[in-house]
């Protein structure tokens, strides 16, 4: 098993990384782009689920982190609602929505099962 000494070293913070990256390229041009709330609203609910893996893994006890993680994975929820507004108003195609909302799910998914590793050692 891989030690984890930082949080940069958590495979979900890794993946929710790549969600804010691909979040600010979509939203980057488009009508997205000039659509303020929306546009903003992904970004913040994207930074949001890495933002707090970060903060929860510099947390006291594992109960304390997996709330952080409880936080973090609503976010990802989150930017795949907000995925369904951007598809809903034409503001991305059909492509964009799946590419982006499996990536949401993927780090939804691998925060959940960090979160359940975690609960099992508290």
């Amino acid at each position: 098993m891989v030690m984890i000494t930082r949080f940069e070293d958590v495979h979900a913070w890794q993946e929710a990384r790549k969600l804010v990256k691909m979040i600010y390229q979509l939203t980057a041009s488009g009508t997205l782009a000039r659509d303020f709330g929306l546009r903003d609203q992904l970004q913040r609910a994207a930074v949001s689920a890495m933002a707090n893996i970060a903060e929860g893994f510099d947390c006291d006890s594992h109960a304390e982190f997996a709330r952080f993680l409880g936080y973090a994975r609503r976010s990802a929820v989150e930017v795949q609602s907000l995925l369904y507004t951007a598809l809903d108003t034409s503001c991305i195609n059909e492509a964009q929505f799946r590419e982006h909302y499996d990536q949401a799910q993927k780090t939804k998914a691998l925060i959940g099962g960090f979160k359940h590793t975690l609960k099992k050692r508290t």
